[in-house]
């Protein structure tokens, strides 16, 4: 995971977050992995509820703002509030993405793109990995 400057709220040794979370979630949440296209449990869920950080319960996303891109992963169209998530600017794959972590304990959660030509009120793809999360039903 690339180091933030930022201090967090919920901050943790590696032991501590690998004692809480299983060897994958550990993976996707504090080395920035990601997981298999199509293979997470909120791809095609439709239950309403409150999407939180799978690290520090933190409130993310609203089932109101989720969208079916095709993509493989839970797809939003905006943060439940701009001060739930962070960007960091990403270029390890030859190409230039934006990170998005919870703002919270500064876990990764996937990546947000523009420009996509999706029909959404911003115009934005916040690719998230199902792992990363955890739903509150209404």
């Amino acid at each position: 995971m690339t180091d933030s400057t930022k201090d967090y709220a919920v901050q943790k040794s590696d032991a501590e977050w690998k004692a809480q979370l299983s060897p994958a979630e550990f993976q996707v949440l504090r080395k920035a992995g990601t997981e298999r296209a199509f293979t997470g449990e909120y791809t095609d869920t439709k239950t309403v509820g409150v999407y939180k950080c799978r690290a520090c319960d933190a409130e993310l996303f609203r089932s109101e703002s989720k969208f079916e891109s095709h993509c493989g992963w839970p797809s939003f169209f905006a943060p439940l509030a701009e001060d739930r998530v962070e960007y960091i600017e990403d270029s390890t794959l030859g190409m230039k993405r934006v990170e998005v972590r919870c703002a919270n304990c500064g876990s990764h959660l996937g990546h947000v793109f523009e420009g996509e030509g999706y029909e959404t009120p911003t115009d934005l793809r916040y690719c998230i990995n199902s792992i990363s999360l955890t739903l509150s039903p209404a």
